[in-house]
């Protein structure tokens, strides 16, 4: 079993010292990897559904809460340590340019050296957002499965070249490459769109909370549909808070839970201070090395 500290750049960690101390004490302490949030804007008043609470909120309901951009917060505590992984939980990927932001996570992965950056993407739940950065929310599930594509042929193909509906290009040189050819991609999401689409296409699936029954086999069947091996899909999932219930979602193949550090996006947080994570290194990780 893996471990990763979730919401770890809200909060007091927002702060580049405060980010630097929390990410050492994490992988001092044997965490695999360390994962951001999203939000470009939060537009005030916002009427679309927060689909992770009753309330339809995010979080605490705060709307001016500082959400650092994921890939800057990353890049700045990834020169700070060596082995931990860097993962974002996940990008608002139609949000964003899939040329620019192939450039950028490679850049990233690069920099790190190699192997580090684990990248999970959503398709966005936020309308009102979308709208204020010029953008279409209604096609974001298509244009998703198209940036996933067009991303992998510039990290891969020597001289890129990718047709799309919404973006392509011929012929072009994307450098630096990551040092794999290779960026996986974790999904990110509780629906069965979700589901299906880890399935298809994802080298990880990440909901954001215990998923209803039946999600993680939809998840199978879809990519035994598509011809991949479900097993080669990493899960990630909620970290429970009683240990025993850990080692039973190990044996069911689980690879990894995500411990929250902030309260902030709705969970309750099971570490707060770097020396909580310090101490769930030795009281917890410790008995699955």
């Amino acid at each position: 079993m893996k471990f990763g500290l979730r919401y770890a750049s809200l909060g007091r960690y927002s702060n580049g010292p405060a980010a630097v101390e929390l990410a050492q004490a994490a992988e001092a302490a044997g965490f695999d990897s360390i994962w951001t949030v999203e939000h470009v804007v939060v537009p005030q008043g916002y009427q679309s559904r927060y689909p992770y609470s009753p309330s339809g909120r995010m979080g605490s309901g705060l709307e001016d809460y500082p959400i650092p951009d994921p890939l800057i917060w990353l890049a700045y505590i990834a020169s700070a340590t060596r082995t931990i992984k860097l993962g974002t939980a996940i990008l608002i990927l139609p949000q964003r340019n899939p040329v620019v932001t192939a450039k950028a996570v490679a850049t990233l992965d690069h920099l790190a050296g190699g192997g580090r950056v684990l990248l999970g993407i959503g398709v966005g739940w936020l309308a009102e957002e979308f709208a204020a950065l010029g953008l279409p929310f209604d096609d974001r599930g298509p244009r998703t499965d198209e940036y996933v594509a067009a991303m992998r042929a510039l990290w891969s193909q020597e001289c890129a070249t990718f047709k799309g509906r919404f973006i392509s290009f011929d012929q072009v040189f994307c450098r630096p490459r990551p040092p794999e050819r290779a960026i996986p991609i974790v999904v990110g999401g509780d629906t069965v769109t979700a589901a299906r689409r880890a399935g298809r296409l994802g080298d990880g699936y990440f909901p954001a909370r215990t998923p209803p029954p039946g999600l993680l086999d939809e998840m199978r069947r879809a990519a035994e549909a598509a011809g991949r091996d479900p097993r080669a899909i990493e899960i990630t999932l909620a970290a429970p808070t009683d240990v025993a219930e850990i080692e039973a979602l190990a044996r069911q193949g689980v690879a990894r839970v995500a411990v929250p550090v902030s309260a902030a996006a709705g969970l309750p947080a099971q570490v707060k201070t770097p020396d909580d994570v310090l101490r769930y290194g030795k009281d917890v990780i410790a008995r699955f090395r």
